[in-house]
């Protein structure tokens, strides 16, 4: 009995409902109030002066009392229906909820198990079925789990390509059909990350860790992408190969982390980005390929303290706003030919 209680009490609870006869109180007193004042406002409006009185009880008044008794009865039943609908309704929401998440629970694990596969075509759908669950998450946690365990994947080691050899043509096989699996993450999470924040199949908002990722893809956009409101960390991140474009993308209210990230091949574009608070690029290393800010827009504290520039073209043509902090100790001045810095961020001679 004790234990039935309780499992209600915490039900109630988590559904944040009142008791039954707590509400029946309520609503009944909140609908006397509303009856009483609509009627003094009908009185104050028809400006009545007196209501006329009689020593005698009439056929006509004592029928109208019975009315008036049977209205009253009638209204309770009705607040009576109306908050048990109520409740009815709230707890089939309730244990809608809790089956959806139920069966997302459910999915996921298999989504996992899938992953987790020795098959990397097996692997490709687990990635597809992820996002696919991010996407139609009953809540936010739901999803921030799913983008967790899609960033972990790209997180783990992975072995190299052994070549071309034919004597490991088994394994560079293996590995091309692996990278195929972690291709597809990149470019699902980009794919998302352009998606307006509140728009269906959005992740805007969620916390991203690409802590040590390496970003070899033939194209990755965040194009237009505002990160903003949460943490975002390429860390430690390789951008080796191919083209990353945050063209036009909005860097604000949060933190985006490009702290010890390598810049050794590709392009990367953040041509016409805003750069606020928030966004590190501390000691990041650009060693070689394109990096360009032509057009960005630099506001606030964008640290580019201890960033080693070599055998590489960074551009900055354009950019406005004040110069990050620590970029021009960083690049020297006068910038050697492959940094190209706005006239208004050199000292004066």
């Amino acid at each position: 009995m004790t234990s039935g209680r309780r499992s209600r009490s915490l039900n109630e609870r988590e559904l944040r409902l009142w008791k039954v006869g707590r509400a029946l109180v309520l609503t009944f007193v909140a609908a006397v109030l509303v009856a009483g004042g609509v009627f003094y406002g009908l009185v104050v409006l028809l400006d009545f002066q007196e209501i006329d009185t009689t020593a005698k009880l009439d056929a006509k008044t004592l029928f109208d009392l019975v009315k008036l008794s049977f209205g009253v009865v009638a209204g309770a039943g009705a607040l009576v229906a109306l908050v048990v609908a109520y409740r009815r309704q709230r707890v089939d929401e309730a244990g809608a909820h809790r089956e959806a998440t139920r069966l997302h629970t459910e999915r996921f694990s298999q989504a996992v198990e899938q992953l987790g596969s020795d098959s990397p075509a097996v692997r490709l759908g687990g990635v597809h079925a992820l996002a696919g669950l991010a996407d139609d998450a009953p809540e936010p946690g739901l999803r921030q789990t799913c983008i967790d365990v899609l960033c972990a994947y790209l997180r783990l080691p992975y072995t190299p390509d052994p070549g071309e050899d034919p004597a490991h043509l088994e394994e560079h096989q293996r590995y091309l059909a692996l990278r195929e699996v972690r291709h597809t993450i990149l470019r699902l999470i980009g794919e998302h990350y352009q998606r307006p924040q509140g728009t269906q199949r959005s992740w805007q908002g969620s916390y991203l860790d690409l802590t040590g990722v390496t970003f070899d893809v033939d194209l990755m956009s965040f194009k237009g992408a505002v990160f903003a409101g949460s943490t975002v960390s390429f860390r430690g991140a390789t951008f080796s190969d191919g083209m990353v474009s945050f063209n036009g993308a909005v860097f604000s209210a949060g933190k985006v982390n490009f702290a010890g990230a390598t810049f050794s091949g590709g392009m990367v574009f953040f041509s016409k980005a805003v750069l606020s608070d928030g966004v590190n690029f501390y000691q990041a290393v650009f060693s070689d390929g394109t990096v360009d800010f032509g057009g960005a827009t630099f506001s606030g504290d964008v640290l580019f303290a201890d960033a080693r520039f070599s055998n590489c073209t960074v551009r900055f043509d354009n950019a406005t706003g004040p110069a990050p902090q620590g970029l021009l100790a960083a690049v020297g001045t006068p910038a050697p030919a492959e940094v190209v810095l706005p006239t208004s961020w050199l000292p004066s001679p």
